[in-house]
Parts: structure tokens; sequence; C-alpha cells
């Protein structure tokens, strides 16, 4: 039998294994099984691969998108260069890092953004947001980054800076963080959400719950809001094809 999984932690919150059981149903694939495998330091990785035989691939989410990096014998250029992996081949003993959250997030966010989506607020500093930002600059979107934290980057801000000229000016935000993910359903990040207006675009990597604190306040105010489960989709279709040479 061959094992695909997810490693991550916490995992209550992931649609992963739905997603890869509805499809091996609907697709009559009977050899394969998709497997939750959470583990809170990335060192249990180790004993994960010895103990499940068959192990053919692997998702990463929060919060070893780059802590695993060091655990791959080989990584493409896309991820080296993202410096984000949350796609792992395992072969003939080896494992080989990839990032489809690009091609997710990038097909998922670009048909929702018009002529004057030319700046974005990128809230959060994790992995998932490394590929957004990939995305922003390879589509020439100027971004800031918002954190909880200084930075070095020019481009970077403190949720305290976010004030009514900066959500003026930068209409589409992205969140990357985890904040409102089930089951801290009434998280949300902390940006002034009475600036939002309709020429806004609010995009949420969290899909569980499907309409999150942050998007029902983008909502509140006119905003385009959209969830993250079509770019799920999208990167784990893709982790599919490189998980199986397709």
């Amino acid at each position: 039998m061959n094992v695909y999984g997810l490693i991550g932690f916490p995992l209550g919150h992931s649609f992963s294994k739905e997603f890869f059981t509805q499809k091996f149903s609907k697709e009559s694939i009977t050899d394969s099984v998709f497997e939750l495998f959470p583990i809170y330091e990335i060192e249990q990785l180790r004993s994960l691969l010895q103990s499940v035989p068959g192990l053919k691939g692997l998702s990463v989410t929060i919060p070893h998108k780059e802590t695993i990096i060091p655990f791959l014998d080989k990584q493409d250029l896309l991820s080296q260069e993202i410096g984000a992996v949350n796609c792992v081949q395992v072969k003939e003993g080896k494992l080989y890092g990839y990032n489809t959250d690009v091609i997710g997030f990038e097909r998922s966010f670009l048909p929702l953004c018009k002529s004057h989506h030319q700046k974005a607020l990128v809230l959060g500093n994790g992995g998932a947001s490394k590929a957004v930002k990939f995305v922003l600059n390879k589509h020439k979107i100027s971004f800031c980054q918002v954190s909880r934290n200084t930075n070095a980057s020019s481009n970077s801000i403190l949720y305290r800076d976010v004030n009514e000229s900066i959500m003026k000016e930068y209409t589409a935000i992205i969140n990357c963080t985890p904040l409102g993910m089930h089951p801290e359903i009434d998280s949300m990040p902390y940006i002034p959400y009475q600036y939002v207006s309709p020429d806004h675009l609010m995009y949420d990597l969290v899909y569980n719950p499907v309409e999150t604190k942050f998007l029902k306040k983008g909502k509140e105010f006119g905003a385009v809001c959209k969830n993250g489960y079509e770019m799920l989709q999208l990167q784990a279709e893709e982790s599919w094809k490189i998980w199986n040479d397709l």
C-alpha cells in the first residue's frame, strides 16, 4: 500500500485527508491511503520515516515548512529560492523538497486581482508567507509584510503601525497567519478593519472555518473575500503529480 500524509502540528483543522480520501475514491485509486502525522518537533520525522513502510510523499504544514529543509536530501530550485517546502517526495530512501504553495496561491489569488490591487499587506512571516511573497514579486505587486516582531527588512512593519493611510494604500490584504483557524475561530489579525472598503481584496490562507473572523470583518465593509480552500486543492493536486512523477 502506498502511503501519503501530512506532517505539522496541530492537524485538527486540516482537510487534506478528506481531500485525498475523496480523490482516491473518485478516481478508483485503491492502492493508496493518506494519513495525518501530527509531529510537534521536526526531529520526530526520523522515527516517522522508519515506522511507516510504503511512505511515498508528505505534505508539510505549520510549523515545519522551513524547519524540514535540513532533513532533505535535495530541493528543487523554486523551493530553494523561496526558502520553504510544503511537499516532500520520498523516493528510494531519500527526501526531495518542493513548494506547491506557489502554484496554489498564484492560481487562486490572481483571478481576483483588479487593476487597483497594486499593493498588498502580507500578514505574518512564516513559511506560507514566503510563497505568497514570491508570487507577488513575480507579478510585480509590491507588498509590505506585517508581523508582531521587528524585522530588518525595509518593507516590514508591526501590526501597531498599520493605520488609515496604509490601509487605503494597500488594497490587497493576505492573511498568512493561523489566526482564526479552527479551533481558535474567535481570533483574527489585529488590523484596523474600519478602514476596509469595497476596493479591498482580502485573502485568507486559512480554510477551516470556511469564513474566518478576518473574512467576516472584510465582508462587513464590502471587500472581496476568499479563503484558502482552492489553494489547498490546487497545491494538493500538484503535490500528487510530484509524488508520482506525473
